[in-house]
């Protein structure tokens, strides 16, 4: 039976990058992976060009743009290999890349000059990997582990979990992580999709199901008082409900049963706007408001009450307000989300209680687990590919120590 110093499951970003590091330092490893195709998340992410990271990250409050039942767990690691310790590495390659605005950073080409870099340094570190090779069980002895495989069965000091989330199941997404981590013990944070789509009740959203495709800029936001969260960002609205960046960022802190609120003008006192445009116009409130909104979706603003459905110079200072402020703050009640089918991550995951945030090891010695099958959960816009390079790093030198304190 083959030996190995550390086995790496899942192929995927942190696993990559961290059986990488690994064995430029002189281990041995073995990287697994179940699926045929080697890292699709990265290849279809960031619309095929990877948002690979972003520099925007605040490293002295670095947890502020991720979600965690303890959202200082990450801090550790993303102080430790930062953004710029990444792009050090793309320059070293020589792929070209281009920051897209917030701090958001693409590949110029495509993602897969990001996973030609993953398997490169991989090549350098000497890590074997076998794929397609499913893990049919895993055993605790003596040595450390022994790995099961419909390939091979080895043996290794060290065991790290890669493998994900449930986000995007078309593409080999499974729940292996989470179990792996049940039958050692380990403590789950309930999964749920993030970074996804919101969907509204068909009858109620009917009035807007003819919008699909329509984007604008708005700020979004849900919670109360200090539990409060609010983005700027784009909204797209589809047929089943409403998606686009904006959506995406604010799922993540939706809850099932409370409500979002939407400023579809956000940089506009939208009030004094329809006053002034009252003491001088004859025009209808949609011609007005279509100076402002999209022409559809000021259509099917003004259908809703009878009041804006007129001349603006004819209509109510009253009517005026409440349509002001039903523009600055439309309340919706989402009845779910598109699933993981749609989602771009998954939230919760493994309980950072029962991790070490230096090494990513578990409270089972020699048992790790780095990226998103762990309960941290970026922002969009580069933030868990972050998290994946920091997390895989960080377990990459911790390994090193372990190996080196291997009784002899």
């Amino acid at each position: 039976m083959d030996s190995f110093d550390a086995v790496v499951i899942g192929a995927g970003a942190a696993g990559l990058f961290c059986a990488a590091q690994a064995g430029q330092q002189g281990l041995k490893v073995l990287l697994i992976d179940h699926s045929p195709k080697l890292a699709e998340k990265i290849r279809i992410s960031g619309g095929g060009r990877c948002n690979f990271t972003n520099r925007d990250i605040d490293l002295r409050n670095p947890h502020k743009h991720f979600i965690s039942n303890n959202p200082h767990f990450c801090r550790s690691a993303l102080v430790r290999y930062t953004a710029a310790d990444f792009l050090a590495l793309l320059q070293k390659h020589g792929v070209p890349f281009h920051e897209k605005h917030k701090g958001q950073l693409f590949c110029d080409h495509s993602a897969n000059d990001i996973i030609q870099l993953l398997l490169h340094e991989c090549e350098l570190g000497l890590v074997h990997r076998w794929q397609p090779c499913e893990v049919t069980q895993v055993l605790a002895v003596a040595s450390g582990y022994e790995i099961h495989t419909n390939q091979a069965a080895v043996t290794a000091r060290a065991i790290v979990v890669a493998t994900g989330g449930l986000s995007i199941p078309k593409i080999g997404a499974s729940d292996f992580g989470y179990t792996l981590a049940r039958q050692f013990g380990l403590r789950i944070v309930p999964p749920r999709p993030a970074l996804v789509p919101l969907t509204f009740d068909g009858h109620d959203w009917a009035p807007y199901a003819g919008l699909a495709g329509l984007s604008l800029p708005v700020k979004i936001g849900t919670g109360v008082k200090k539990d409060r969260i609010e983005f700027l960002e784009d909204l797209l609205f589809t047929h089943r409900g409403l998606s686009g960046p904006a959506v995406l960022q604010i799922s993540s802190y939706w809850r099932e049963g409370a409500p979002i609120r939407i400023n579809l003008l956000p940089e506009l006192d939208v009030l004094e706007f329809l006053i002034q445009a009252k003491s001088h116009s004859r025009k209808l409130i949609v011609n007005e408001l279509a100076t402002l909104l999209p022409t559809r979706l000021a259509e099917a603003w003004v259908i809703q009450n009878k009041d804006w459905q007129r001349p603006i110079n004819e209509a109510s200072d009253k009517a005026l307000a409440a349509l002001a402020h039903q523009l600055a703050a439309w309340e919706l009640l989402p009845t779910g989300t598109e699933g993981y089918a749609k989602a771009e991550v998954t939230a919760g995951g493994v309980d950072t209680r029962d991790l070490s945030s230096q090494t990513m090891e578990s409270k089972h010695p020699g048992l790790y687990f780095i990226g998103e099958v762990v309960d941290v959960t970026g922002w969009l816009g580069g933030y868990n590919f972050q998290w994946a390079w920091a997390s895989a790093k960080a377990c990459a030198q911790a390994l090193v120590d372990f190996s080196r304190n291997k009784p002899t």
